[in-house]
C-alpha cells in the first residue's frame, strides 16, 4: 500500500515537469534586412527605399516623431499617385492641416517588403532646403511598431528585426518610455531649477531639446538672466519663431549632458499637450547613442556611442542656409541678428565661406557652427558679387 502514494507523488511530479516543457517560447529575434542610412547635415537620420511598383529609390527621414508613414506630395505626383481626402487632421508645431491619403501601398527596403502601408501627403519642400536632399517621405510607427529596430550610428547603419526575445549587449541602459503612438520618456532638467517631467523622444527632430513656452514659464525652470536669441524654425504648416538658449544640465536615464543647446517656442497649436508634455528630445542628443527600438515591449536600449562626448554647438548667426536648385541659398534671417546687421538678404546666393568655394552645402553649414568666429562669405545677389564678414555670436 506504501507503493501507491509513492507512485502517485512520481506521476504528478512528472506531469508538472511535461506541462513545464510544452510551455510556449516565442521564437528570438532574428535579422530581416540590414540598411545603410546617411544622417543630413548631422542630424537626422536618412534611409533609401522604394514603393512596390515603382522603380524610383526614394529617400525618407527615420523619424519616431511621426505617428504614421507620409510621402512628400510632389514625389507623389512624380509617381503618378492621386491622395485621397480625408477628415482627418495632422498637427504639427507649426500648424494644423486636413489629411489626404495613399492607401494599401507596400514599401521595400532591400529584401524587406513592408506592406499594407497608408501614406499620408505632406510637402517636404522645405525639408530637402534644410538638409540639402531630396527628402522623398517620412518613416515612423507605421515601421516601428512592426519591427524590432536597431539604429548603429558608428557605422550607419539600421538593423530590422523580426519582434521576439532579444538579448541586449552590455553597456547601456534600458528605458521604459510610454508608447502608444509616439515615445513619451521622463527626464530631468536642472538649471534656475530641477525638474523632471516628460518629452517627447524624436529622433526626426534635428536639435537638442525643445520646450514649450508654457513648462518653462511654469516651472521656471531657466535662469532669467539667460541668453536668449531668436531664430526661424519649420514644422508642418510653416515657419514659426523660437528662442535659442541653453540649460546648465539635462538628464536622460544615468546619462548626464551639460550646457545643452535649447529652443523654447510658444506651443500654439498645443502639440505638447501641457502640461503632459515639456518638450521633446531631439537627434543632437539622441545621436550620440546606438539606439534599440523595441515598440512591442515598450522598451529603448541607449548605448553611447563614439559620439557620445562630441560637443554641442552654440554659434548663432540669426540666418538659415537652404539648397535651392544646386545652389546654397541665404533663407530667413532674423532683424537685428549677426546676419542682419552684416548686410546680408534673404534670397542671396552663397557663393563661398572663407575661401571655400567647393558649393558643399554641408560644409558651408559646418562653417556657421563655430560660436564667437568671425567668417568671410562671398555671395550673389542679383549680378553682383559682394564680400560680407559675420560675426558669429555664442548662445554661452
Amino acid at each position: 500500500m506504501k507503493a501507491l502514494p509513492l507512485l502517485l507523488a512520481w506521476l504528478m511530479a512528472n506531469w508538472f515537469s511535461a506541462v513545464a516543457q510544452e510551455e510556449y517560447v516565442s521564437p528570438p529575434a532574428r535579422t530581416l534586412t540590414t540598411v545603410p542610412f546617411l544622417l543630413a547635415a548631422e542630424s537626422v537620420i536618412l534611409l533609401k527605399a522604394t514603393l512596390v511598383g515603382h522603380a524610383d529609390t526614394l529617400l525618407f527621414i527615420l523619424d519616431t516623431g511621426s505617428s504614421g508613414i507620409s510621402l512628400d506630395s510632389t514625389t507623389a505626383s512624380l509617381l503618378g499617385l492621386t491622395p485621397v481626402p480625408s477628415e482627418i487632421n495632422i498637427r504639427g508645431i507649426a500648424g494644423l492641416r486636413k489629411a489626404e491619403f495613399i492607401y494599401n501601398k507596400k514599401l521595400k527596403l532591400n529584401e524587406l517588403t513592408v506592406d499594407s502601408l497608408n501614406f499620408h501627403i505632406n510637402d517636404y519642400q522645405f525639408l530637402s532646403y534644410v538638409y540639402g536632399v531630396r527628402i522623398d517621405g517620412v518613416i515612423g510607427y507605421s515601421l516601428l511598431s512592426r519591427y524590432i529596430v536597431k539604429i548603429d550610428y558608428d557605422i550607419q547603419e539600421i538593423e530590422i528585426c523580426s519582434q521576439g526575445p532579444i538579448k541586449y549587449p552590455r553597456g547601456g541602459h534600458l528605458l521604459k518610455p510610454f508608447i502608444r503612438t509616439l515615445p513619451v520618456q521622463s527626464a530631468r532638467i536642472r538649471d534656475h531649477r530641477k525638474i523632471t517631467t516628460r518629452f517627447l523622444f524624436d529622433i526626426g527632430a534635428g536639435l537638442s531639446l525643445v520646450l514649450s513656452q508654457d513648462f518653462e514659464q511654469d516651472s521656471i525652470v531657466l535662469r532669467k538672466k539667460r541668453k536668449r536669441f531668436p531664430i526661424q524654425a519649420h514644422g508642418v504648416g510653416g515657419k514659426l519663431t523660437m528662442d535659442m538658449t541653453l540649460v546648465r544640465e539635462f538628464r536622460l536615464g544615468p546619462y548626464r549632458f551639460r550646457k545643452v543647446p535649447t529652443m523654447v517656442f510658444d506651443d500654439e497649436f498645443n502639440v505638447t499637450s501641457y502640461p503632459y508634455l515639456g518638450g521633446l528630445i531631439g537627434n543632437q542628443i539622441l545621436k550620440r547613442f546606438n539606439v534599440i527600438f523595441n515598440y512591442q515591449q515598450r522598451e529603448i536600449y541607449l548605448k553611447p556611442n563614439t559620439l557620445y562626448r562630441d560637443p554641442f554647438e552654440y554659434s548663432y548667426s540669426g540666418m538659415e542656409l537652404y539648397y535651392v536648385n544646386n545652389a546654397t541659398v541665404i533663407g530667413s534671417i532674423v532683424k537685428d541678428s549677426p546676419a542682419d546687421l552684416a548686410g546680408l538678404e534673404e534670397g542671396d546666393v552663397l557663393i563661398a565661406i572663407n575661401n571655400n568655394a567647393s558649393q558643399d552645402f554641408v560644409q558651408y553649414k559646418k562653417a556657421l557652427m563655430s560660436a564667437r568666429k568671425r567668417v568671410r562669405l562671398i555671395i550673389r545677389r542679383d549680378k553682383e558679387l559682394i564680400e560680407i564678414s559675420l560675426k558669429l555670436l555664442s548662445v554661452l
